[in-house]
């Protein structure tokens, strides 16, 4: 249902405005169970992956290229207007051209979520979006089953997030502790070996365990500069360092997930969930 906006001042995109003002949006999403999806690649797999949407804004060269979606859904408004009208609203130039308005799927159980799951990642307290999203688009390519997240770390349905992981937070199931880090006695509860990726005294090299890899792994990474808290590290079984050169001492974290994904992917497909 295309709705032509002749004024940036019209109620019904509320859904829309001060996109840039982080704060904000991060309150107000949650509570109205709300999330934006930006750019037609990433609204099409949050649609894909069930996800409804309450409605459609978008720039007029974008409708034609989004028509099939909104035929699907015949019923959901599509706000068009032009550039100037559009940035307006939403405090920013829209150059994807394509925004949507989506209802919060539940919330998933850790339970939930570890179901048949062999690799997982386990964050703690990631509170950068980009960084998280990054983490999430690895965790899609490289066969990570799910991710869990302790309950400071940042929202995998911020914009943001969402936009620089490609959709891969619609891809791989995601759940929350709700206590943290006693959570992880569930992990283990489960059959998983928690290694914890840090600079501590005793860590080994990540090679020594991807040589024999346990049937279920979970890899736990921390927050941006201080790493893995104390107590987190004190709950894993293991702590596993990436070997470094040229006195380099660690990777960016969403680089570091990257490289112990891919060392600890499970090389028999016939036997993943």
């Amino acid at each position: 249902m295309l709705i032509h906006l002749e004024s940036a001042d019209d109620p019904r995109t509320a859904d829309y405005r001060n996109l840039t003002d982080t704060q904000l949006r991060k309150r107000i999403e949650p509570r109205e169970g709300l999330y934006i999806a930006e750019s037609s690649k990433v609204l099409r797999r949050a649609i894909e992956a069930g996800h409804e949407p309450r409605s459609f804004f978008l720039a007029p060269k974008w409708a034609g290229d989004l028509a099939d979606l909104l035929e699907r859904f015949p019923q959901v408004p599509a706000y068009v207007a032009d550039e100037q009208v559009l940035e307006t609203i939403t405090g920013f130039h829209l150059h994807r051209g394509a925004l949507a308005a989506m209802n919060r799927p539940p919330e998933l159980t850790i339970e939930e979520v570890l179901g048949k799951a062999r690799r997982v990642a386990v964050l703690e307290d990631i509170v950068d979006h980009t960084n998280l999203g990054a983490v999430f688009r690895s965790a899609a390519a490289l066969g990570v089953d799910a991710v869990l997240l302790s309950p400071r770390c940042a929202d995998p349905l911020y914009r943001r997030s969402i936009r620089v992981s490609m959709g891969g937070v619609f891809q791989v199931p995601w759940a929350r502790f709700s206590s943290w880090p006693a959570g992880l006695e569930t992990l283990r509860g489960c059959g998983f070996t928690v290694a914890a990726l840090g600079l501590a005294p005793g860590a080994v090299d990540l090679d020594q365990i991807s040589g024999n890899l346990p049937h279920r792994l979970a890899l736990m990474l921390g927050t941006e500069g201080a790493g893995l808290s104390a107590e987190a590290l004190a709950g894993a079984d293991v702590t596993v360092r990436i070997p470094m050169h040229r006195s380099v001492d660690s990777l960016n974290v969403a680089a570091a997930a990257s490289v112990a994904f891919w060392e600890c992917r499970i090389r028999d497909h016939s036997q993943a969930p």
